[in-house]
């Protein structure tokens, strides 16, 4: 404080003519001081420097407004000093520094974050309060509120310049996830409300309480011209920061505000993305001044109440909200009760092809991604456990703004110089072993194990390929020839003869297990190569996933790539390591699953987790298979290696390195491996639990002697995780194996919920 308690002294006595105590209290932009004087009466003195004194008129003249209202007892009001002025300009005859002095009524009452028990009557009284202050002060325009201000809503965006502040990368994503939000939902309507000079901080400091109601409403210091709706946005952001169920108690507020000023439906739709906006200001306002060694209470006082919220607040689906909202005001719901999912399912019966099938008994219409969480039409919020398409988040907010930008500027072919293209294949080869050297870009995963295939024969100048039992390597006419978990099941065409198929080395229910089943299995696929030799032939390729998907989530036996890869090798065939559903981290301890076998393949395809969801993936060779590939004939593709894709493709490295999501699948990988291994323990019925980080398989049986599948325990967990907001689906030979691969993103709290739903379900 610039003045001590003598001085404040001198001044009430000097300007006010008035002999008080002083108490110094705390303040944000103004010193602010409590005067108490000989007959008991209090007053509170404002001393402020740095405030614009047409914005201290500003707040004059609404405190004048506002005494000639109903509410009048529940403001502060400006005393006029001897000279009849509510402003005394003071200048320091020492600093020549000028200074603002106002002196206020004072209000009774205890502060709303004081309280020990916040009743549903006291959240309708605030309601009705707010509702009568916006309704008093709505066609009041004071130009000195309309200023660019930092605690106003509207310009949330501007907070994403202090993310960089936030140091916790979970929490950092989270903010600018609903950064984006708000650029996405809100900024574009904010021109269409209302607007109107708003007290803009109805927070837990500035709400008074007294006998169970709300008695006063301080401080108009944040006072700003900006939609209406912002005024009770921010009051509901802190008063609900106290409640157990924070939607329903924003609706009881936003139910009373209207029975005193009616809020219009554009209003209340965005009213989930306001108070999520008001919670990302505060939180980077906070990371920023303690990055810059600022403290100040009304900083971090409510700082972790405000995360708390915020993560909360990613688990409510903003239609469930927007519908929760507008049944507050009116009769007209944002779920609308009308089945549409019958209609959208006759549909697409009838326009898209008939063998693409929908997941769980009743499907469901997801409208909206948010990180891990998926939302449906219904307002339910689903936690993603099987998504991992979603390789850093759905919509994370880095990558959605680097594809945006890019967007937006240039999207075109590779056949003219880019330097995305060449940034993101050496970011790309640098997590890859020296020998793969050569990037080869594509759409999908399907199409990389084409052209790996090709390549592989191109090279060898031989045909054909050993695969594994169960194994699924994509959609193409190729692909699908290698695919025995297409080609052996219904409808399928059989295996071709160039097609070799190898035991899937299982070490839970395979012919091999224990410590040597790894090489154990790896001499099956050498007796193939030796059947192959004395039939005069030789492989092309032997390809199989670095950890098993449709196989049954199943990591590969010590060594088994190790020896493999040696028979092949010295039988003149090439190793493809298909890393497309394994890759990038998502095995916590390696980046790339065939790290994991300590083993180096020739060719190794990316897709699925390499764009987030956007169509992306590679293929990575070594130079010596680039060079016979390169025989004269061109490879090209229209769209691999596009701009739009390679900023992509870089941004989500950069994510996964930025954000530790690699570390991050150790951490949450050993809660679930741990904690579906105790459920193991208690249930019979679980027969086996394995996996590598976030890639996860747990396998259900009738027996555990003789490990006879139960598809239909699996299928029902899986629907009835469903039911309770958690989504997995089942793979593997007999259908059996819940498979566990959520977004990298996924929290610790997440993944002991799964396990606990789990186990629910069992009981």
């Amino acid at each position: 404080m610039v003045f001590n308690t003598d001085e404040i002294q001198s001044f009430a006595k000097e300007f006010y003519n008035i002999d008080v105590l002083v108490t110094p209290l705390t303040g944000y932009d103004e010193d602010n001081f409590l005067l108490t004087s000989h007959s008991g009466k209090k007053y509170i003195l404002k001393v402020s420097s740095g405030i614009r004194p047409s914005f201290l008129e500003a707040q004059v003249s609404i405190s004048q407004h506002l005494s000639k209202s109903e509410i009048s007892s529940f403001f502060q009001h400006h005393i006029a000093n001897k000279h009849d002025q509510y402003i005394t300009i003071y200048t320091d005859k020492n600093s020549q520094h000028t200074y603002c002095i106002r002196l206020l009524t004072y209000l009774e009452g205890t502060l709303w974050k004081d309280l020990n028990v916040w009743p549903d009557e006291l959240y309708i009284d605030l309601g009705s309060f707010l509702g009568k202050l916006d309704a008093i002060s709505k066609d009041i325009y004071l130009d000195a509120a309309n200023r660019a201000y930092v605690w106003d809503i509207s310009r949330a965006e501007e907070a994403i310049k202090n993310l960089h502040h936030i140091k916790d990368p979970a929490k950092r994503r989270l903010a600018d996830y609903f950064l984006l939000q708000f650029e996405t939902e809100v900024k574009p309507k904010i021109a269409s409300l209302r607007h109107a000079c708003i007290h803009n901080d109805a927070n837990d400091s500035n709400i008074l309480v007294k006998e169970g109601k709300v008695t006063g409403l301080i401080d108009f210091g944040d006072m700003v011209w900006a939609p209406l709706i912002h005024n009770l946005a921010i009051a509901c952001t802190y008063v609900i920061m106290y409640s157990d169920e924070p939607v329903e108690a924003s609706a009881i507020i936003v139910n009373s505000y209207h029975k005193e000023y009616s809020l219009m439906q554009e209003e209340t739709d965005i009213l989930y993305y306001l108070i999520a906006a008001r919670l990302c200001i505060s939180v980077t306002q906070s990371a920023a001044k303690a990055d810059n060694g600022l403290f100040n209470v009304h900083h971090y006082q409510s700082e972790q109440s405000a995360w708390k919220l915020l993560e909360y607040w990613l688990t409510i689906n903003p239609l469930k909200a927007a519908h929760t909202y507008r049944l507050a005001c009116d009769p007209e719901p944002a779920i609308q009760p009308i089945d549409k999912q019958s209609q959208l399912k006759l549909t697409r019966r009838d326009i898209i092809g008939r063998n693409l099938s929908l997941s769980y008994h009743k499907p469901l219409t997801i409208i909206k991604g948010a990180l891990q969480y998926l939302y449906d039409d219904l307002g339910n919020t689903y936690l993603d456990c099987v998504n991992n398409v979603s390789h850093v988040g759905h919509c994370h907010p880095v990558v959605v703004r680097a594809m945006q930008k890019q967007l937006a500027t240039l999207n075109t072919n590779t056949r003219y110089l880019h330097e995305a293209l060449t940034s993101y294949a050496t970011e790309l080869l640098a997590t890859l072993p020296s020998n793969l050297k050569v990037c080869y870009f594509v759409n999908s995963g399907s199409e990389a194990n084409d052209l790996a295939v090709r390549m592989s024969r191109h090279y060898t100048g031989r045909n054909d390929i050993i695969v594994l039992e169960h194994a699924y390597h994509g959609t193409s006419s190729l692909d699908i020839d290698m695919s025995p978990y297409k080609f052996d099941n219904t409808g399928g065409s059989g295996q071709k003869p160039f097609i070799h198929k190898a035991p899937v080395p299982d070490d839970y229910r395979g012919i091999y297990q224990g410590k040597d089943a790894g090489k154990q299995y790896a001499q099956e696929v050498l007796r193939i190569l030796e059947n192959l030799q004395e039939a005069g032939k030789a492989p092309a390729a032997f390809i199989c996933e670095t950890l098993l998907g449709v196989g049954g989530q199943m990591p590969l036996p010590d060594d088994y790539l190790q020896y493999v890869y040696r028979y092949v090798r010295q039988y003149g065939g090439v190793c493809i390591a298909d890393e497309v559903q394994v890759g990038f981290g998502r095995t916590g301890h390696t980046f790339w699953g065939f790290q994991l076998q300590e083993a180096e393949p020739d060719i190794v395809v990316l897709g699925k987790p390499i764009g987030n969801g956007h169509p992306l993936a590679a293929v990575v060779v070594t130079e010596a298979i680039a060079d016979a590939f390169n025989n004269g004939l061109e490879y090209f593709n229209t769209y691999g290696g596009n701009p739009v894709s390679m900023v992509t493709g870089l941004t989500v490295l950069n994510v996964i390195r930025d954000e530790a999501l690699q570390e991050n699948a150790v951490t949450t990988g050993a809660i679930l491996l741990e904690g579906f291994k105790k459920l193991q323990d208690s249930y019979e019925c679980i027969g086996d639990v394995r996996g590598k980080g976030l890639f996860i398989g747990v396998e259900f049986v009738k027996d555990r002697i003789t490990k006879e599948p139960d598809a239909i325990l699996a299928d029902y967990i899986v629907e009835s995780m469903k039911n309770q907001g958690i989504l997995l689906s089942t793979d593997g030979p007999y259908h059996n194996v819940l498979k566990i691969k959520p977004p990298m993103v996924i929290t610790e709290d997440n993944c002991m919920k799964i396990v606990e739903t789990i186990e629910s379900i069992l009981k």
